[in-house]
């Protein structure tokens, strides 16, 4: 796919914090974005899908350059019971199951020649202090057995011939959503601090660079599999804390015990008291370039939004 040519692409979870900003900048740049909703399609803009359901309109993706697959019940959107594990999976798994088979059924003069689908650092699970790059193998527990059931599901596309990549996206540091939409509004009203003992890493990546990165990954032909999109510049928690209070200027007073997380969160609490350590070494390779690679620019670039 050639940036500098006008592309039409297939975006699922457009509505979302990665998906809204990916298309407003593909738009702003003369391309065409064709939404994945849930409902009946309002414009010629839209195809019809259903996630849950594993069905698509695929006739809507045909003539598409890529299609961008960014849908997924959000992981800390709340506490993680039975019932809402499962939407999880099924949300992300059934999704891509569904996309990835109505790429591949498409007639080859039509069908997508790029299948981007996300996947989170999630894949790697606990890695303490070690640093990871994508050659490591997946981690114990329930993210990383959806991580690689996520990936595993865009097959068809892959077998098809299709260029099929996998983002693994890490913290996005941003005001509108995921966890640095929350933590934000805490910082500010002065009552932010480390978690647990703040030695954990966090793989985090601006928004600026995330969508920069899929980007990339979209126009860099020959580019396929995994790619941590995280900066080269992991953080601890304690780090990321002491860099909210200085870019906001608020003391950061209020330490939040890990017993009082795991009785809050539940099982989610293993996500924010874990330590993830995860360098995006292909995406260096294949000559990206970070705007904002330290925690702390990361912080002030979406204070500044």
């Amino acid at each position: 796919m050639d940036s500098m040519e006008r592309s039409r692409i297939a975006v699922a979870g457009a509505s979302g914090l990665i998906g809204d900003a990916l298309a407003r900048s593909l738009t702003a740049d003369g391309h065409e974005v064709v939404r994945l909703v849930r409902r009946a399609p309002r414009t010629a803009g839209e195809v019809r899908w259903d996630p849950e359901r594993g069905s698509v309109d695929a006739a809507g993706l045909a003539g598409c350059d890529a299609v961008v697959n960014l849908a997924g019940a959000g992981v800390g959107d709340r506490r993680w019971t039975a019932e809402y594990k499962e939407r999880i999976r099924t949300s992300r798994v059934g999704g891509t199951d569904a996309l990835a088979r109505a790429v591949a059924g498409l007639p080859e003069d039509v069908r997508p020649r790029v299948f981007l689908n996300g996947s989170a650092i999630g894949y790697y699970g606990e890695t303490g202090d070690r640093a990871v790059d994508e050659s490591a193998p997946p981690g114990e527990g329930f993210l990383p057995e959806v991580c690689v059931e996520w990936e595993a599901a865009a097959a068809p596309a892959r077998e098809a011939g299709v260029r099929t990549v996998f983002s693994r996206t890490g913290l996005v540091v941003a005001r509108g959503g995921g966890a640095w939409g929350r933590l934000f509004p805490l910082f500010r009203a002065g009552l932010g601090g480390r978690m647990g003992d703040g030695s954990q890493y966090w793989s985090f990546v601006a928004l600026h660079d995330e969508v920069a990165a899929l980007r990339h990954l979209l126009d860099t032909e020959g580019l396929s599999g995994p790619f941590n999109v995280t900066a080269p510049q992991p953080a601890t928690n304690r780090e990321v804390t002491e860099a909210m209070s200085r870019v906001l200027r608020r003391p950061a007073l209020f330490p939040v015990p890990a017993p009082v997380l795991r009785t809050v969160l539940g099982e989610m609490a293993g996500d924010v008291l874990g330590s993830a350590r995860v360098l995006p070494a292909r995406l260096l390779e294949s000559g990206f370039r970070f705007a904002f690679p330290g925690v702390e620019e990361a912080i002030r670039a979406a204070a500044a939004r």
